[in-house]
C-alpha cells in the first residue's frame, strides 16, 4: 500500500476526465507470439455461431484464424475494433452492455484500440494484453500459449515458505524480467523459497511502484513483454523459486486509463478511499467490474503460472453483495490453479483476521496476511523511535514475546493513533499464517531517505532482530537486498509530471509529517523528490555488495537453513511460549515432541549475568543442560564470539545477541 494523498481524488477525477490520445509514432511491434504449446489456462467460455470459444469474458484472444474482440461497454451504443495498420471492424452489442466479434486474419502482434461513432480518439482495451507504448497507445494481441517447462512444479503450499519481496525496476541495474533471471539464483542459495513482486500493471512514465496501474492485464513495458514475464516464471519454477505477484483491486492510477470511456458505473463515488475513486463492487452496474477483477486473476494465474497473488489494502474493498469480491479473487485463485497449489496473501491495516478463515466462516479464505505488530514492535527495539503510527508499540520484550506467540498485537483493544479499537481476536489462527518481516517497501520509504533496518540500528540489534524474525513460526517475508545487507535506500517514486506531479510532491511532504522527525526545520528539503529520475536510479540494488558483505549473507543462509533443517522448529506441532528475564531480554521456549527442547535467548540491551532466573521455561529438559546451537555473536557474521551461556555459575547473556539453545545429555 502506497502512502496516503490528500487531495488526490480530486486530480484523479479530473485526469480520469480527460480523453487519453496516442503517441502519434509507436514504435514498430517486435514479435509476441511465443511458441504454442497446452499453456492456455482452462475455463472455456461456451462457443455461440459466430466466435470460437474464449478462455476469458473480455480482451482480445487469437485463434487459429483470426481474434475474438470483447469488451465490456454498458456506456456505449456502438463499438468497433479499429486497427493501427487501417481497418475498423464493427462489434455486436450483447444484452449484458458487452461488445462482441471474431474479426479474421487478425494475428498476435496486431495492434488495434476500440473506436466510438462520432469520435477521433481511439482508445486502448481496458483489458489489454500488452501495452509496449504504455497504457495510452495502441494495445497489442497476444498469444499466451508458451513454451513452458514447468509441468512438475506443484506451485506454493504456505507451511516452510521464506518469501523475499522484490521491485523489478529496482532489482538490478537494467530493471527487466532478463536481467532479474538472472539473480534468481542468488535468491535460491540464499534459502528464499518465493518472491512476491510489486505489482507489474501499466501505468504511465518510466518508473513507479507500481500501485497505480492502469491497465492490469498488461505488465509494465518498462521491464520488457509478457513472454519475457513468462520467461522468469518458468526460469523461477525451475531453480525452485514460486513467484507471488502483488496487485491492487480497490482503486486505479489517476492517469492513463481508458475504463471511463466505456462506462460510467466503474466507480462508487460515495466512497471516500485513500487514494481515488474506489471501485465498484456493489452498486448497480458493477457486474463487469466485478467480472474484470476476476477475469484479471485467472489471466495472472493462468496465463502466467504465477503461485499466488498478495491483494493490497484489503480494508479499501467495499462490497455488501451476496459474496464479497476479496472471497471470490481467493477463489478463483484456485480454480485458475487448476492442481497447482497456489498462495492467496493480503495487506489489512486494521488487522481483520476474518480474511483468513473460510467463507463457510464469513471469511475470506485467504492464506496469510502482512503482520504489520511484529514490524513496529521489532523497529522500535532496533531503534528507539516512537513517531506516527509507532506510537503505540513500546518494543518491550513482552510485546515481542506476545508477537511471537500471537502475531497480531492488537486484536480489538484500543489504538490510540486511530483512536479506536484495532483489530480482531486471531488466537485460534495458526501464527504462520502471519506474515513477519523487518522491511517492506512501505516502511523503508516511510522512514523518509529510505534507511534500511542495519542502518538504524547497531548490527548486534540487527542480527539478533534476524534472528528473531527467521526462528519464529511466522512466514518471513525480506525485502530486496536485505539479506546482504544493501546499502542501497528504497524510496517512494513515480514518474509523474504537471499538476499531478506537483500534488504527489506536496502529498509526499504531508504524509511524511506526521513524523515529528521529519517535519523538523532541519529537515526541510532533505526528501528526495520522488518524480525525480535519479530518486528511482538511487534504489537500484548493488550486486556486488552481496560479496563484500559475506558475512550478512553467511547470516541469513544460516539461520534459513536451521530453520528449514531443525527437527524441533520445523515440526508442526511444536508448541510455543516465552518469558521476560531482564529489562530487554526474553526467552522463547520451543517444546519438541520428544523432549528435544529448543530455547532462544534474545538481548536487546547490554550483557546480563544472572545467578538463577525464577522462570521455568529456561529450565533444560530433564537430564540435561542447555548447550548452544547457534549464535549472531558468531565472528562469521561479524560478532565476538559466545561463551557458555549457562553454567554452574549461572547465566551469561552477551549483550545484543540471540541465541538458540537445545538440550545436551548429563550423565549422572
Amino acid at each position: 500500500m502506497h502512502f496516503r494523498l490528500p487531495g488526490r481524488r480530486a486530480v484523479a477525477a479530473r485526469m480520469f476526465a480527460a480523453i487519453p490520445r496516442f503517441r502519434p509514432e509507436p514504435r514498430p511491434a517486435g514479435s509476441v507470439r511465443p511458441p504454442m504449446t497446452s499453456g492456455a489456462p482452462s475455463g472455456l467460455l461456451p462457443r455461440d455461431s459466430d466466435h470460437p470459444p474464449r478462455r476469458l469474458p473480455i480482451g482480445a484472444e487469437p485463434g487459429q484464424d483470426g481474434t475474438s474482440f470483447r469488451v465490456w461497454a454498458p456506456s456505449r451504443e456502438r463499438v468497433a475494433v479499429t486497427l493501427m495498420n487501417g481497418g475498423t471492424h464493427p462489434l455486436a452489442r450483447e444484452a449484458s452492455g458487452h461488445f462482441s466479434g471474431f474479426v479474421r486474419g487478425i494475428r498476435p502482434g496486431a495492434r488495434y484500440g476500440f473506436s466510438f461513432p462520432g469520435e477521433c480518439e481511439i482508445a486502448p482495451d481496458p483489458a489489454s494484453r500488452w501495452q509496449p507504448d504504455g497504457p495510452e497507445g495502441w494495445s497489442v494481441v497476444v498469444d499466451p500459449a508458451f513454451a513452458w517447462t514447468d509441468d512438475a512444479w506443484p506451485g506454493l503450499q504456505l507451511e516452510g515458505q521464506v518469501l523475499c519481496e522484490i521491485h523489478v525496476g529496482t532489482l538490478t541495474p537494467e530493471g527487466t524480467w532478463r536481467a532479474a533471471a538472472e539473480r534468481l539464483r542468488d535468491f535460491r542459495d540464499v534459502g528464499i523459497t518465493a518472491l512476491e513482486i510489486m505489482p507489474v500493471a501499466d501505468h504511465p512514465g518510466r518508473f513507479g511502484w507500481g500501485y497505480d496501474g492502469v491497465a492490469l492485464f498488461a505488465p509494465n513495458h518498462n521491464y520488457g513483454t509478457p513472454e519475457d514475464f513468462r520467461r522468469f516464471v518458468d526460469e523461477a519454477h525451475r531453480q525452485g523459486v514460486g513467484v507471488v505477484l502483488d496487485v491492487v483491486y480497490n482503486h486505479f492510477g489517476p492517469e492513463g486509463g481508458s475504463h471511463h470511456r466505456f462506462a460510467r458505473t466503474w466507480w462508487n463515488r460515495e466512497i471516500d478511499s485513500e487514494w481515488g475513486a474506489a471501485l465498484n463492487f456493489d452498486r448497480p452496474g458493477s457486474e463487469g467490474v466485478r467480472e474484470f477483477v476476476l477475469a484479471n486473476v485467472r489471466c495472472l494465474i493462468g496465463e502466467y503460472h504465477l503461485d499466488g497473488l498478495r491483494i493490497d489494502a484489503t480494508q479499501a474493498f467495499h462490497d455488501g453483495s451476496g459474496e464479497h469480491i476479496l472471497s471470490l479473487v481467493s477463489r478463483a485463485c484456485r480454480d485458475a490453479a487448476g492442481g497447482r497449489r497456489v498462495l492467496v496473501l493480503g495487506e489489512n491495516e486494521p488487522q481483520q483476521a476474518s480474511l483468513m478463515r473460510p467463507p463457510a466462516e464469513n471469511g475470506s479464505g485467504f492464506d496469510a496476511l502482512w503482520n504489520d505488530d511484529f514490524h513496529h514492535s521489532a523497529l522500535v527495539a532496533a531503534t528507539g523511535r516512537r513517531e506516527a503510527y509507532f506510537t503505540d508499540h513500546q518494543g518491550t520484550p513482552q510485546e515481542l514475546v506476545s508477537a511471537a506467540k500471537y502475531g497480531y498485537l492488537f486484536q480489538g483493544q484500543r489504538y490510540s493513533w486511530q483512536d479506536k479499537g484495532r483489530g480482531s481476536p486471531a488466537f485460534d489462527i495458526p501464527r504462520r499464517r502471519f506474515i513477519d518481516y523487518l522491511e517492506n517497501h512501505d516502511q523503508l520509504a516511510n522512514q523518509g531517505r529510505g534507511h534500511r533496518l542495519h542502518q538504524m540500528t547497531s548490527p548486534g540489534r540487527f542480527r539478533a532482530l534476524t534472528a528473531l524474525q527467521l526462528l519464529l513460526p511466522g512466514t518471513p517475508l525480506l525485502f530486496q537486498g536485505a539479506h546482504f545487507c544493501s546499502s542501497k535506500p528504497f524510496l517512494y517514486f513515480a514518474d509523474f509530471g504537471g499538476e499531478l506531479g506537483e500534488r504527489i510532491r506536496s502529498g509526499r511532504l504531508d504524509f511524511v509529517r506526521q513524523f515529528a522527525s521529519l517535519a523538523a526545520p532541519d529537515s526541510e528539503g532533505t526528501l528526495p523528490d520522488p518524480a525525480a529520475p535519479e530518486t528511482f536510479e538511487s534504489c537500484k540494488l548493488d550486486w556486488s555488495e552481496s560479496e563484500r558483505n559475506s558475512s550478512a549473507v553467511a547470516l541469513h543462509r544460516d539461520l534459513i537453513s536451521l530453520r528449514r533443517s531443525d527437527p524441533v522448529l520445523t515440526a508442526p506441532g511444536t508448541r510455543l511460549d516465552g518469558a521476560v528475564v531482564d529489562k530487554q531480554a526474553f526467552v522463547l521456549r520451543f517444546f519438541g515432541a520428544t523432549g528435544e527442547d529448543r530455547l532462544l535467548v534474545v538481548n536487546l540491551g547490554s550483557q546480563v549475568n544472572r545467578d538463577s532466573i525464577a522462570e521455568p521455561l529456561v529450565a533444560p529438559p530433564a537430564g540435561s543442560r542447555w548447550q548452544i546451537v547457534w549464535s549472531s555473536e558468531d565472528p562469521r557474521y561479524g560478532g565476538a564470539g559466545t561463551p557458555p551461556v549457562e553454567s554452574d555459575r549461572g547465566w551469561r547473556m552477551p549483550a545484543e545477541a540471540a541465541i538458540l539453545m537445545g538440550p545436551a545429555h548429563v550423565e549422572s
